[in-house]
Order: C-alpha cells, then structure tokens, then sequence
C-alpha cells in the first residue's frame, strides 16, 4: 500500500471544519506530521496518531502508545498519560476517527463507485450478486466488504475474512486505499445499523444506497436500546446515498421513503416489489416488478419487469436465473441487478454475471441416502428463520423439519424470542446448541430459548456442543426430513469469553457426520 500521512494542522483544520474540536495542545502546528494512524496500542509506529476510543479504554493504554512511538492523541478527554504528546480534545472521538482516517488514506472513496446494502437480512446476499454483475463490467475489479469476506484486490492474500459486518473506520479507509492501489473501481459494502450507531462510516456518501427491509433485530443492552433507535440508525443510509433503491414491501416503508427524500431528489429513487403486491396508501408508482418463473433445490428462476419509464431507461428486464435457492433470494438478486442497472450494466451482463454467484455458509445443500436433505445456512434472525422453513415447507411438501440452532451471546438479545417464535411456528424438532455465546452461559441462552417454543408443536432438546447437536439431528432425520443447520454459515470459530476458539464449520461437520453414517 502506498505510504500516507498527515500534517497536525491538518487535523485541526478537519476538526473544526466539522465542529468537532473542543481545545488542543499542541506546539509546532505546521511541520509536525504523522507517519502512521492506530486506535490498537499494540499497533504503533514512529509519530503514530491514536485514537483513545471505546468503552474499555484505559489510559494506560496512551502510555504504551507513547513509550512505543505516538505523538498525537485524539480523545474526548485530556490525559495526563498524554502529558508532552499533541493532544486534540474533541467532542465525538469516533466521528474524528472516521474524518481523520480518511483524510489519513487520502480519500480514496473519491476514487470508488460505492454502493451499500441495509436491511435485517439479506445484505450479504444482495452484495455478493451485485459484486458478480458488476465483475463483468469491470473484470472482477469490484471490492467487497462483508460479513463473510472482504476482497480488496485481486490476489489470493486480498481476500480474507471480516471480523465485522462493517470494519471500523480506521480499518475501513485503509482497506479501500488498498483497494484502490490494487486498481478495484467500484466497491460493494453491508453497511450494520451499527455502523451508524458508532460512526464508522460518518462522513461517507454512497451512490447507490439500498434499503432490503426491516424486523426488529440487534435490540439489547450492547447494541440498540429499542426498535426505534435500530431504525434510526438504518435510515441513515438513506440520508447519505446520492441514488436509494427501496423494497417497497418493507415495513415502515413510508418512514424509509421520507428519509430517503430529504436528501434526495424523488427521481433518484426506485423502488421495487413482487408483481402481485399492492399497497392503495404507495403514493408513487412501483418502478421494477419481479416474479417467480420456477423454484426447487436446484435453482431459482424469477422474471424482472420495468414498470416506469424512469425503470425503461435501465435496460435489465428479462428472465434471470440463480444457483442460489429460495424464493426469498429473488428480492436480493431484484435488488442487485437495479444497482448493477443503475451502475451501466446491461441485461446480457447481469443475467450472465449473476447465474452462478454462490455464497459460503449461504443455502449449502447436502445429501444424503437416508438421513433427507442438509442445509446449512446463515439464517440469524426471526425473519431469516420465517423465510427459510416457509420455503422448506413449500419446496418439500410439509416434511418434518429438523433445527439445529443458538443464539449468539452478548448481544442480539433481541433475537431469542423471535428464534422461539419461528421454531413454535415451522419446526417439528429443534437442537438448541451454542453460537458465539461469549460471556454469557451458552446454557441459559438455550433455556432461555426453549421456554418461549410450544413444546406441543415442536420437540425441544438442548446440546451445547454443537457438533454433537448437528450429529443427533442428522442422524435423527428419515428420508424425506429436512435438516436445517442455521446460524454460523461459513464461520471457522466459535466466540467464547473474548476468544476465537477455531471451529472447524458447520458445513464440514454436517459432511462428516453424513460420510460416517452412510460409509
């Protein structure tokens, strides 16, 4: 990556641009400059600026940072560990993060096509189609931040795992500047409600922005305090995308449309729905329609109609086909090839580059010669949930579904009623097992799940080593049962009081379990 920097006077410039500097102590404003950026005081560099931020910041922390090379701090407070150092005080030190860093990485979202995606499900789905539209356009210079993956240029080593749905914001423009040296043009990116909620990408402007939907998700003490604060911070994405791509079927819709309008002109936002929805209160026409052709266990296909001449003048209507299965993945795929529509790519290209995207840990299907069909996937959440066994449900005729699935620990409190509530509704057996469960005890988050199920419509047992959970429930499914291992997806750890414990994913374990049972 080619070296950055940034002069003191700079900052301070930047700072009070953006009415963020409270008072600073500083000597020697115009030569001094810094070499490197870190909020991590283990990662420091000769004349490195950090950023004390986070609930866990101890000043001790600024002591380590400066025998090791800091000469600046950005913190809401001075320190005395700080004494001798630069010190900018600031009213907001996550939004100077995020100004500073990109000045830092010397913008190189100017130098981008952005599109995000929002929604309480399918944004990685949506993104990872759209990345494969638009790597016909560009010959696979499409970068992608997700939840799965990051891919910041073309090499094997530019791709690589995300630790979050959205990265910090340090960590954000550093891996757009890379992906800028390594030539990409256009990136496609999740952007989380907590994204918002903790600045790592104030200051952005998108191009395209999409609103997916939205359930009640990410509630709880370390996360959103209530639906509305969850929303709110949803929207933003809306307030700051110069173009809005909105599924017209979403709750809260006109909430979603009104943020979207109060930076963006009516004629640059579209919307999108299932060709037999109607809403009598829509107070515009619906401009793209999609509708099923044919859905089973081997493909999707939906047709996509242009319903408003503003629709007409992006040439994507046609028939298009998916590997990705489920009918709810006809919305993703609808939503991706507007943006991809919107970006300059035609019919040909979207139907071409779209066909064959897959997802690891997204629908993976095995099967087997008597223990029915395996499928892991990501399914995280009450609506994911809904989606996948109500298809399951349609695609195999009313078979006995079988669950294996946690809830995750120290956040998405929110989620574990919505888990009972789906199971009560779709499943006839559920494995209760663990998922990332933190520092909480994986025991009473699995309790706390089973005591909202209805134990008359669904049989509830509890195995907190989830290889043995996936095991029971594949060896307890017959021929013509589905078994449904939801959850983690392609993740390779288990998080467990603060540790990535490696986990070998679901997808192997299901594959061993089946090869030992039918040997």
């Amino acid at each position: 990556m080619s070296e950055s920097s940034i002069s003191l006077n700079t900052c301070i410039l930047i700072l009070k641009e953006h009415h963020l500097l409270k008072s600073c102590a500083t000597q020697d404003v115009v030569s001094t400059k810094m070499d490197y950026i870190s909020y991590d005081s283990r990662d420091i560099k000769t004349n490195t600026l950090f950023f004390c931020k986070g609930k866990g910041f101890r000043p001790t922390y600024l002591s380590y940072a400066k025998e090791n090379g800091a000469i600046c701090y950005v913190a809401e407070q001075p320190y005395p560990e700080g004494k001798g150092m630069h010190a900018l005080i600031v009213s907001n030190v996550t939004k100077a993060m995020s100004l500073l860093s990109a000045a830092f990485y010397r913008f190189p979202q100017d130098d981008l096509f952005l599109i995000a995606f929002t929604g309480t499900k399918g944004k990685t789905t949506s993104a990872y189609f759209l990345k494969g539209i638009l790597d016909k356009l560009n010959g696979g210079r499409t970068a992608l931040f997700s939840s799965v993956d990051d891919v910041v240029g073309p090499k094997p080593e530019d791709r690589f795992k995300s630790s979050l749905t959205t990265p910090e914001s340090l960590d954000l423009f550093r891996d757009m500047r890379r992906a800028v040296d390594n030539g990409m043009t256009h990136l496609v990116m999740e952007v989380s409600s907590q994204a918002y909620k903790k600045n790592r990408v104030f200051g952005l402007t998108y191009d395209l922005g999409f609103f997916l939907n939205i359930t009640p998700d990410h509630i709880g003490v370390n996360e959103h305090p209530n639906f509305e604060d969850y929303l709110h911070c949803k929207l933003q994405l809306m307030v700051n995308s110069r173009k809005c791509i909105i599924n017209a079927m979403t709750d809260h819709f006109d909430e979603i449309y009104a943020a979207a309008t109060t930076t963006t002109n009516p004629d640059s936002i579209y919307l999108f729905a299932r060709n037999d929805y109607d809403n009598p209160d829509l107070k515009r026409p619906i401009d793209f329609r999609f509708a099923s052709v044919e859905t089973d266990m081997c493909e999707t296909k939906f047709k996509l109609y242009s319903e408003t001449d503003a629709a007409r003048n992006i040439p994507v209507e046609g028939n298009y086909s998916l590997k990705m299965i489920g009918d709810f993945n006809e919305i993703n795929a609808t939503a991706a090839i507007i943006g991809a529509g919107l970006a300059g790519v035609n019919y040909q290209d979207c139907y071409d580059g779209i066909k064959n995207v897959t997802i690891p840990g997204r629908m993976e299907t095995l099967t087997t010669a008597h223990h029915g069909t395996v499928i892991v996937d990501y399914a995280h959440n009450k609506a994911s949930m809904i989606a996948l066994m109500s298809f399951m449900q349609k695609e195999f005729d009313s078979p006995k579904i079988i669950v294996v699935v946690g809830a995750p620990g120290d956040k998405g409190i929110s989620r574990r009623a919505g888990f009972s509530e789906s199971l009560s509704l779709y499943a006839n057996q559920v494995f209760l097992t663990t998922d990332d469960p933190g520092f909480e005890d994986a025991q009473v988050i699995a309790d706390e799940i089973a005591a909202g199920i209805d134990h008359d419509r669904c049989q509830v047992m509890i195995e907190l080593d989830r290889q043995k959970a996936i095991a029971e429930a594949i060896k307890e499914a017959k021929d013509d049962d589905v078994v449904l291992i939801c959850g983690k997806g392609a993740d390779p750890y288990q998080k467990i009081r603060g540790v990535d414990t490696p986990y070998p994913t679901d997808i192997k374990v299901a594959q061993e379990v089946i090869n030992k049972l039918e040997n």
